[in-house]
């Protein structure tokens, strides 16, 4: 297959280019000669989708890019994390909408902060919370997701769409794991704030499995969570993560101290939700690391 994919750079994309190096693949991507470093020179480079008129010439597209939403959360910075999601997310299913012979498959990320803050198990058939409704604040992340969600399915018309909801990814040398390690293996980790939050998380190998998964399968489409089916409270991760390192978790990280180090973007960190794959599950795809202990060991073993 030809696959038009955003995002390669990433923590998620690099791994999945790995996984895909038999296809052929275009990378777009805003730093070629970065991108040629990291991916290799094997690839075909695109530096913005203005170049093309539609897209009849890929088989399939799987859309990971968008400014990390770990960063304090200020007007400017909201502004890069939502225009980075947005705009390319429009573009691309403008592209095929616009293809007389479209791509079959569009893969497109999203996040599980769509379903807003809870302690109460959620999956793919939860109906999402309206803030509107509830006279609550609309919290960022969910409106983040949810106009991202939209603009992915504008192109179900054209092709098929399958959208994945991703939690707290773990894997060597990225993601969340790599900004809590070196404090744990100090003996200097603790639980953040209550400890009694939700931690959706997903070994990258389940990760990347289930994106091919998706783009293997025409029968997938519409919302799938990508989240290993045993999500746990931040206590729990705590320890888990404290015993596979042997080390203690003796040094809590308070909310207060959090919100004024962070700002709004502390509520990452102090709250979070409880989310099931069970859409995922019934899709007949299967993780292959469902407990967190087993997915901690091979990660750091």
């Amino acid at each position: 297959m030809h696959i038009l994919i955003t995002g390669g750079t990433g923590f998620i994309g690099q791994q999945l280019i790995k996984q895909l190096s038999a296809h052929q693949l275009t990378i777009v991507t805003r730093s070629m000669v970065n991108a040629q470093k990291t991916l290799g020179h094997q690839h075909q480079y695109l530096n913005n989708l203005g170049a093309l008129t539609d897209l009849d010439r890929f088989d399939a597209v799987i859309n990971l890019a968008g400014e990390p939403i770990a960063q304090r959360w200020s007007f400017a910075n909201k502004q890069k994390i939502c225009a980075s999601r947005w705009d390319l997310t429009a573009r691309l299913s403008e592209l095929f909408n616009q293809s007389s012979h479209p791509p079959k498959h569009f893969i497109s990320a999203s996040a599980i902060g769509i379903y807003g803050n809870g302690d109460e198990a959620v999956d793919e058939q939860t109906s999402l919370c309206s803030f509107a409704e509830t006279g609550a604040d609309e919290q960022f992340a969910h409106s983040v997701c949810a106009r991202w969600e939209e603009l992915a399915l504008s192109a179900q018309d054209s092709t098929r769409v399958a959208i994945i909801r991703i939690g707290l990814v773990l894997g060597k040398n990225g993601g969340a794991l790599a900004k809590m390690l070196p404090a744990f293996k100090l003996g200097l980790g603790g639980k953040i704030a209550s400890g009694s939050q939700g931690m959706s998380w997903i070994h990258i190998d389940d990760l990347i499995a289930l994106i091919l998964y998706l783009l293997d399968n025409e029968q997938c489409q519409g919302i799938y969570n990508g989240t290993a089916p045993n999500p746990v409270d931040n206590a729990t991760f705590t320890q888990q993560l404290g015993k596979t390192l042997s080390r203690p978790t003796l040094f809590p990280a308070p909310e207060k101290l959090l919100t004024v180090a962070l700002g709004e973007m502390a509520e990452l960190l102090t709250q979070g939700q409880f989310v099931k794959p069970t859409r995922t599950q019934a899709a007949g795809f299967e993780f292959q690391y469902p407990q967190l202990g087993p997915a901690l060991k091979h990660i750091l073993k």
